[in-house]
């Protein structure tokens, strides 16, 4: 595309008119004597009420008449302590409040607001360095993370194109708009950007092999397909910077002279769809999409396709063909879809955090970025964290941080003094990594020879109470279901190893089972299409190479070391530590298996026991009356019934 200095001058002029005005109402809502509240609105957050809170904080300020602003924003990254809250008084560092319910919002408005308590019983850290609140540190975590696609989150509006404009957003639009695509791809490349969204290919690699494939039309697609269980960090990224996505998409677009582009998003995610959408419309009004953008000779139309969730369209060839209102199965590769993809033309598909780091790259430049990292990944990985972790929520760390950081330094470690056994790294085509890897660095190679992978950015720590053969089993369910079915090795080796696995865990497994799932994972991985089929076996892969022994006792002892799995474990109440006086488990039991005995202590009728665990949970007995018993143990007799007699 030809530029001139005539046509550069206009979409530097153009762009520098809308952040001024950016700029001035930031200034109104963010700077002078005029207090604000910052409340997140994701949906981890509204899951646990924020928008209740966030309507008591607009009623208390109406009712006392308070001149302040309450603003909606999106995920910090910290799911374990929402509802969250960053309050800013003039003169004071900006407070960051947790688990903020309506009284507790009331509270802040009545004490710190229009008081002088600042309620340090209820601060989770101050946000910036301050002098006057010495015993409230930042956020350790952030000390340890490098956040880069996350720094705006959780301080912009994301419902608001202006907030991300005075934040620096559309200046990375701006700067590639006013250079040739064959700069903007060599800039990617320089970077050492590798795609997010599993495969780690070189992303300016890609740009450039859809760039010089000649076409009459072309296309640019952001892959939210995301559905890996224990993953969210798309759709986090969706609802909290919206336009961050969209910008790198209309960046990606230019850079390949595409047209046309849209944004897959699963319409399980509504609120991720809804955001997009405004933000889509907020970009064309704004003169940032749509004909001309920023007065240049660049058209970019961009639609959301609502997918309908099914997993195998995270992969680019499904996508283009659920796009194209085809059933939404993977195809022979090559052609890429770089060369041949949506309506056979050449097509760039990037995932969500790929393309929220191209701005950054634009405005900050290639080096700033690739000094981040290792030598052969580059930048920052965003992580998911879920499972027996205290700290659950959204991370990010450059790459080469090791996983014992990530688990324990970052994230706070195992609840309630657990052991940690296992982390699962990359969703359900993941691998689990047992306590010998945790000093692992986080990054694309050290993962793949550990015998995990990347993937979309899932990771879910399990502790001592797991069971590896029933995770395996769940995770291989996962993608055994989610099989488009194309492929014979796939449809029905994945449920021919499910049926193996779930026999283990039900105490039916054979000794020769072993070789069998091995058999099964080879041929299972060579002969499947794509990489739905070719990575299905890695959680039994690497629970069988880690965790062999729990395999063996499921099948020699028919015992489950963790004493997870139901059909290996029964439920007894321990008499001599139960107390009399207490119904709690009585009242949780779903079958009326629980009894009163003699000398009022209870007890459970195995025959009814259901083996749900709802009178474990409920026992308050601090060690726990109830204990979980497998068949090799030596059960305490069943008890007499009160007015039973022998």
């Amino acid at each position: 595309m030809k530029l001139n200095e005539s046509i550069k001058k206009t979409i530097r002029e153009t762009f520098q008119k809308i952040k001024t005005q950016a700029s001035e109402l930031w200034g109104q809502t963010r700077e002078g004597d005029v207090p604000y509240i910052l409340v997140g609105t994701a949906t981890c957050s509204r899951a646990l009420g924020s928008l209740e809170v966030f309507k008591t904080f607009k009623e208390e300020i109406t009712k006392h008449n308070l001149n302040a602003h309450v603003i909606p924003v999106g995920c910090m990254g910290h799911c374990y302590a929402e509802p969250l809250v960053a309050v800013r008084k003039p003169g004071l560092p900006l407070i960051l409040y947790c688990n903020v319910s309506p009284p507790v919002a009331s509270t802040i408005v009545k004490h710190f607001l229009l008081g002088d308590n600042f309620l340090p019983e209820l601060i989770l850290a101050a946000l910036e360095p301050n002098d006057f609140l010495p015993l409230i540190d930042d956020l350790p975590r952030y000390g340890l993370e490098t956040r880069t696609i996350l720094r705006d989150f959780g301080i912009i509006n994301p419902e608001d194109i202006m907030d991300y404009i005075a934040r620096g957003g559309y200046e990375g639009l701006s700067v590639a708009l006013q250079r040739d695509q064959e700069a903007i791809i060599g800039q990617v490349l320089a970077s050492g950007l590798r795609g997010l969204g599993g495969a780690g290919f070189l992303s300016g690699k890609k740009w450039d092999i859809c760039f010089k494939t000649e076409a009459n039309g072309k296309y640019v697609i952001c892959n939210a397909d995301e559905g890996d269980p224990g993953s969210f960090s798309d759709r986090v990224i969706i609802e909290s910077s919206p336009h961050q996505v969209l910008e790198g998409l209309i960046i990606a677009g230019y850079a390949i002279s595409a047209t046309e582009g849209y944004v897959y998003v699963r319409n399980e995610y509504p609120l991720s769809v809804k955001r997009m959408k405004t933000a889509l419309q907020q970009a064309r009004d704004s003169g940032l999409l749509g004909k001309k953008i920023l007065g240049s000779d660049y058209d970019l139309d961009i639609k959301v396709f609502e997918g309908s969730g099914a997993f195998v369209c995270g992969e680019e060839t499904g996508l283009i063909h659920s796009l194209e209102g085809k059933r939404g199965m993977p195809r022979h590769r090559p052609p890429y879809p770089a060369v041949c993809g949506f309506k056979d033309a050449p097509t760039l598909i990037d995932n969500v955090k790929t393309l929220a780091n191209i701005p950054l790259i634009m405005l900050d430049g290639a080096q700033a970025f690739a000094a981040i990292g290792t030598e052969q990944s580059k930048g920052t990985a965003l992580f998911s964290i879920a499972g027996k972790i205290n700290n659950t929520g959204l991370v990010e760390v450059a790459m080469g941080t090791t996983l014992k950081e990530l688990v324990f330094d970052i994230c706070g470690g195992i609840p309630k003094n657990k052991e940690f056994k296992a982390i699962q790294i990359g969703g359900p085509s993941g691998g689990c990594l047992s306590h010998e890897f945790l000093n692992t660095p986080i990054d694309f190679d050290s993962l793949i020879k550990a015998g995990a992978m990347m993937g979309s950015g899932g990771m879910v720590v399990l502790d001592e109470d797991d069971c590896m053969v029933d995770v395996a089993r769940y995770f291989l369910g996962f993608t055994q279901k989610e099989s488009c079915g194309k492929c014979t090795f796939c449809r029905i080796g994945t449920k021919q190893m499910l049926l193996i696995l779930q026999d283990i865990t039900e105490g039916k497994g054979n000794p020769e089972d072993i070789d069998v799932l091995l058999n099964l994972a080879e041929v299972v991985c060579q002969g499947s299409l794509c990489r739905l089929g070719k990575t299905a076996p890695n959680p039994i892969l690497t629970t069988l190479k880690f965790f062999r022994d729990e395999y063996e006792a499921h099948i020699s002892e028919k015992r489950c070391p963790a004493k997870k799995c139901q059909t290996l474990i029964s439920y007894y109440i321990l008499p001599d530590k139960c107390e009399r006086s207490c119904d709690a488990c009585v009242g949780t039991c779903p079958t009326e298996a629980i009894y009163t005995a003699k000398r009022m202590i209870k007890a459970i009728d195995q025959e009814k026991c259901v083996k749900c665990g709802a009178c474990l949970d409920a026992c308050p007995i601090q060690y726990s009356a109830v204990v979980k018993f497998s068949p090799a143990d030596s059960v305490p007799p069943a008890p007499e019934k009160l007015g039973e007699e022998k």
